[in-house]
């Protein structure tokens, strides 16, 4: 419970894998350090996440609009299938984040893209790098109608912060700077777990580990892009961590003496792993690729088949000639590691002033006499 005259702010963020939690450990700290009282309103893997990276903070069990990835790469048409489902399920939230907010005397409501999650007589701010919907194939005709309603939902918000800088398309390209920018919109600087372990100062040491292979994000997908891997990985003779994105598990073991696996580590040893290691392959998720780039690795982009998002990110950062990506069917490791080698990666970190300042902004707001 808040300590008696505390404002609480509540941060809920989608549920979709756990990416959307992961760029919340900035917003959740900053929020903290400048002395509200915090609640997580998530479920499944990113709230058992979210207990791990904050065991004392309070939690609220919130499931969101549950959507099955399926097996094949048509996801777009999956989700247009599963829409009149998908838009009950974000009123529904929308009537049980009510009842949390009031119950919990909150001044603050963040939504990490969930589009129900705010609430009447109390700000609520929506955090989103998609402002413009990539779609594909035959429904690419539908963009703009769909852009449309996106943005009539984040009306509903008092605020928009858009996880990324505004100067050159940034790190995530049409997906954050659309033709029109909603009102109220604001960008924050790209938000990673690992700022806060970050040292300017120190300096590049010899990797432990040749490759990284970071798994994530929903199922069949994730499990089926473990199996590739690790089938090729029997025959080729590296050092290799894998960290297999299951927070709900502490397993760990080593394969053959020179593949670890761990079910997962927390943000501070998944930082130090990534530092020991030479090249990391994972998801082209957009949180992945913002931690990437806060320390300035190598990388291998896969994006998750029939995810639209990240195969524009993984191709807008390919074209640019920044990270080597490549399609999960067709997965060759030797050659993704062979053709990364023309690959520099780059390195942008966030001071979080900005963030702050919105965060100050919207308080103010929110206790302004009315």
């Amino acid at each position: 419970m808040p300590m008696a005259g505390k404002m609480v702010v509540l941060v809920c963020p989608l549920d979709w894998g756990i990416g959307h939690s992961t760029r919340c450990i900035p917003v959740i700290s900053k929020l903290i350090e400048l002395g509200y009282h915090v609640i997580v309103a998530a479920s499944g893997r990113p709230l058992e996440f979210i207990r791990r990276e904050h065991p004392d903070i309070q939690t609220v069990d919130f499931p969101g609009v549950r959507v099955n990835y399926p097996r094949n790469s048509r996801m777009t048409l999956q989700i247009l299938r599963l829409l009149p489902r998908f838009l009950a399920g974000i009123w529904r939230e929308h009537r049980m984040v009510k009842n949390i907010a009031y119950q919990n005397k909150v001044t603050l409501v963040v939504s990490d893209n969930r589009y129900g999650c705010w609430v009447p007589g109390i700000t609520s701010v929506f955090i989103t790098h998609q402002l413009s919907i990539q779609l594909t194939g035959k429904i690419k005709f539908l963009r703009k109608i769909i852009d449309a309603v996106n943005h009539r939902f984040i009306r509903k918000f008092d605020a928009c912060w858009i996880p990324d800088f505004e100067a050159h398309h940034g790190i995530a390209g049409a997906l954050s700077h659309p033709p029109v920018l909603p009102a109220k919109a604001h960008y924050i600087g790209i938000l990673s777990r690992f700022t806060r372990y970050v040292d300017p100062f120190d300096r590049s040491v010899s990797p432990d580990f040749e490759l990284l292979v970071m798994l994530s994000g929903p199922e069949p997908q994730r499990t089926i892009l473990e199996d590739k891997i690790l089938m090729q990985l029997v025959s080729i003779n590296m050092q290799v961590a894998m960290v297999r994105g299951m927070p709900e598990s502490d397993e760990a073991y080593v394969l053959d003496n020179r593949i670890h696996v761990f079910a997962h580590l927390d943000s501070e040893k998944l930082f130090q792993l990534i530092s020991r290691s030479a090249m990391v392959i994972c998801r082209s998720g957009y949180s992945s690729i913002m931690d990437i780039v806060t320390l300035g690795k190598r990388a291998i982009f896969i994006p998750t088949p029939g995810q639209p998002e990240q195969e524009y990110l993984a191709h807008y950062l390919m074209e640019k000639k920044i990270y080597f990506s490549t399609g999960q069917e067709d997965f060759s490791l030797l050659y993704a590691l062979e053709m990364s080698k023309n690959f520099p990666g780059m390195v942008i970190r966030n001071n979080y002033r900005d963030l702050e300042e919105r965060i100050k902004e919207v308080m103010n707001r929110s206790t302004a006499p009315a």
